[in-house]
């Protein structure tokens, strides 16, 4: 589950074969980690490490169906110097959905679910409002339901599922279902209830039982923050160039679906080469997994856009204190799994880097400045950073305030500062008129990309980030 970044880079935007490695392997790696060749990749993690003050990262690269790389830099945990390995614990973030996804196509398999019938079929306490919303829709993110939701539960406050459902019924809609494209959390968040509901046990031991498993994700689990975890790194958090532990997390804001998983390099390493081969799915189901929306490059829990031409599927994860991605390139039979404990890398940018030391072709393109032929929008932008949740409500459209609210306003500037002060803004792409901007930002020394949308009244009515290209 995200806070202030989205996967495919949208904050708020309505618009827009290995086999499980054998256990030899993976304990030659373990006792003998010179043999994992010192590469160009090294010097990536290293510096980007250094530069961003990232305490811990995990990496495997896959190459031709080998585990080339499958390495831990830095610590799990500074209080006590605990190194990170591949068996060391991640907070997954929102890469978690491409396995919620997974847990539900194997029900569609089982004909216990149909794709394109509505929710409320196999819910029928969901709203009256959710009649004609799908489950293929939901995958997509073309729904319309809320992006987030975590501010309607109490910390320490256990929910039923009819509980969950009613609250999430009360939110608004981003768009009418079917019409549009906008991320969603809380639509995950449905799916899980409803994998509960027709599997008929709790989501968690489906995951274990029809996916961890038979991948041979040993120590994949929902999270638990009470559970002894085994290897389970500490997140951290980073404020004025000053690392903190993440504040702890109440169990009711890790509900599964959107996030809520702990996962491990080797999990993930395991994941991939299932994916690869077709002891979980057939080729013809992972084609409808890897078939995008009509509205945006993205499948069910994947995200399918290209990388300079070359054919990609990947997601990225955001949660409290951790950051993760996996990036697939199927033509060039490539993928690069990247786990940290901070929230001040951009691993997703990360994985490029380091897929690009194997696959020059792969390498960032940076974006260059334009001139700003729209002060009056850059003006706009620049308020909105300042932080001023009363001068921002002011700038939006009603829609997006209700969706974003006070508090996704507030944890979007905090995300953005924790890098240090704001020190450049500058337009990359300027489009109809001024009413579709995407603006360079450097907060430290970090970059990223903010994507705004205007109305016709010139309130913003969409926003994303994304890291920089």
């Amino acid at each position: 589950m995200e806070s202030g970044h989205p996967d495919n880079g949208c904050v708020i935007d309505h618009r827009q074969s290995l086999r499980v490695l054998p256990a030899g392997l993976v304990s030659c790696l373990l006792l003998f980690p010179s043999l994992t060749l010192a590469d160009k990749a090294d010097d990536v993690v290293r510096a980007a490490m250094k530069n961003y003050g990232v305490p811990g990262v995990s990496v495997a690269v896959i190459r031709d169906g080998k585990v080339i790389k499958l390495k831990g830099y830095g610590y799990a945990n500074l209080e006590h110097m605990v190194k990170v390995t591949p068996e060391t614990i991640f907070d997954t973030g929102s890469i978690a959905k491409q396995f919620t996804a997974a847990l539900v196509m194997k029900l569609v398999g089982d004909g216990k679910i149909r794709l394109d019938d509505s929710i409320r079929r196999y819910l029928p306490e969901a709203p009256e409002a959710w009649e004609k919303i799908t489950i293929r829709q939901i995958l997509l993110h073309e729904s319309g339901l809320s992006r987030d939701a975590e501010e309607k539960f109490l910390e320490g406050k256990e929910y039923t599922a009819d509980q969950i459902l009613k609250i999430l019924g009360e939110l608004p809609f981003q768009f009418k279902p079917g019409e549009d494209w906008g991320y969603s959390n809380v639509g995950y968040e449905v799916l899980a209830i409803l994998c509960a509901r027709v599997g008929g046990s709790p989501f968690g031991d489906q995951l274990k039982s029809r996916i961890f498993e038979p991948a041979g994700m040993k120590t994949a689990r929902v999270i638990s923050e009470t559970d002894i975890v085994k290897h389970r790194a500490t997140g951290y958090l980073s404020q004025d160039g000053k690392l903190y532990n993440q504040p702890w997390s109440d169990q009711t804001l890790n509900r599964p679906g959107p996030g809520g998983l702990y996962v491990s390099l080797i999990d993930m390493v395991n994941w991939n080469a299932a994916l690869d081969g077709d002891k979980l799915f057939s080729e013809s189901v992972k084609r409808q997994m890897w078939t995008p929306s009509k509205y945006a490059t993205y499948g069910f829990g994947w995200m399918l856009g290209p990388t300079n031409g070359h054919k990609g599927i990947s997601h990225s994860g955001s949660r409290r204190g951790f950051r993760t991605s996996i990036r697939r390139y199927p033509d060039d039979k490539l993928a690069v799994i990247v786990l940290a404990n901070s929230n001040t890398v951009e691993p997703h940018k990360l994985s490029q880097q380091i897929a690009a030391c194997y696959v020059p072709e792969l390498a960032r393109l940076p974006r260059k400045a334009i001139p700003d032929t729209a002060p009056g929008t850059t003006k706009i932008l620049l308020s909105l950073l300042d932080g001023d949740a009363t001068n921002a409500r002011k700038l939006v459209t009603e829609d997006m305030w209700a969706a974003w609210k006070k508090e996704g306003f507030e944890e979007l500037v905090k995300d953005l500062r924790s890098t240090g002060a704001r020190n450049l803004l500058e337009p990359v792409l300027i489009d109809q008129g001024g009413r579709e901007v995407i603006y360079r930002v450097r907060y430290g020394k970090q970059s990223k990309l903010i994507k705004i949308f205007l109305n016709e009244k010139g309130l913003i009515e969409g926003l994303g980030t994304d890291i920089d290209d």
